[in-house]
C-alpha cells in the first residue's frame, strides 16, 4: 500500500474513531483464560500467486502464524485450520449453494492442491482441519461443538481474506461466546485497502485486533501453566 493511500487511511481513522468513541463503541474484548489458535484458509489457492484467490503479504502472514503455532504448540492450546473446497461443482444440485454466482469457487475442489494447507505451517497430529463450505469457519461445522468440549473461552484469529472469511469468522465467534483476538500482521486480503478498514472496524464492532507480539506475550504468559496442567493430566 502506498504511502499516499496509508495517510489518507489514517486521517479517515482519525475522525472515525473519535465518533465511535463518543458513542461508547470500541470497548476491549480483553484475552481469556484459554484460547485456541484458528488459521483461516491459508491454502496455497490463497498463498501463492497467479489464483483467483491469491492474497497479498503472504509470507509475511506465514511469517507472523509461524511464530504463533511455535507459541501455542509450547503451551498445548488448540489449533484450528480451516479450507475451503466443494465435491461436487457441477450440475444443479452441487455443494457450492449460490456462493458460485458471486465467486469462482468451482475451482476449489476436493482433489485440488490450492485447497492443501500451506505446508510452511501444515498441521500435526492432534491438530484440527475443518472443511467449510461457506464464509465462516463456524457456518455448518463443528467449531463451535469442537472449541466448548476443550473449555476456550478466546479465539485467537488468523488468516486470509479479512473482508470476507476471517471477517465473519469473527463474527460468529463474538455471536457463539468466544473473545475474538484478531492478530493484525496475521490476516490479509486480495487488495490491501481491505485489510486496513476491516481491522479498523472490527476492532471497533466484534473483537480486539492486537499485534503479534502482543499475543505472543499473551500465550507465553500461558505456558507454564498449560504445562503443568498437561502433567496433571498425565499423571
Amino acid at each position: 500500500m502506498s504511502r499516499e493511500i496509508i495517510e489518507a487511511l489514517e486521517r479517515v481513522f482519525s475522525a472515525e474513531s473519535e465518533i465511535y468513541r463518543n458513542r461508547g463503541f470500541g470497548r476491549r474484548m480483553g484475552f481469556g483464560q484459554h484460547p485456541a489458535l484458528l488459521i483461516i484458509d491459508l491454502g496455497y489457492g490463497w498463498t501463492r500467486p497467479d489464483n483467483p484467490f491469491s492474497c497479498e503479504d503472504t509470507d509475511r502472514i506465514i511469517a507472523g502464524v509461524q511464530e504463533l503455532l511455535a507459541a501455542g504448540r509450547r503451551c498445548g492450546i488448540p489449533i484450528v485450520y480451516t479450507t475451503t473446497y466443494y465435491q461436487v461443482t457441477e450440475g444443479p444440485n452441487t455443494d457450492m449453494g449460490l456462493w458460485h454466482r458471486k465467486l469462482p469457487i468451482e475451482g476449489l475442489t476436493a482433489d485440488s492442491e490450492d485447497v492443501e494447507i500451506d505446508e510452511r505451517i501444515a498441521p500435526r497430529a492432534g491438530e484440527h482441519l475443518i472443511v467449510k463450505k461457506m464464509a465462516s469457519a463456524f457456518h455448518g461445522t463443528n467449531l463451535t461443538s469442537l472449541l466448548n468440549a476443550a473449555g476456550v473461552d478466546t479465539a485467537i484469529i488468523t488468516g486470509v481474506a479479512v473482508a470476507g472469511c476471517v471477517r465473519h469468522t469473527v463474527e460468529d465467534a463474538l455471536a457463539e461466546g468466544f473473545r475474538p483476538i484478531v492478530v493484525g500482521e496475521c490476516v490479509g486480503d486480495h487488495v490491501p485497502g481491505a485489510v486496513a478498514w476491516n481491522l479498523f472496524d472490527i476492532d471497533t464492532r466484534f473483537g480486539d485486533v492486537e499485534s503479534l507480539q502482543t499475543v505472543l506475550g499473551y500465550l507465553g504468559g500461558l505456558a507454564p501453566a498449560e504445562r503443568e496442567l498437561a502433567a496433571i493430566e498425565r499423571s
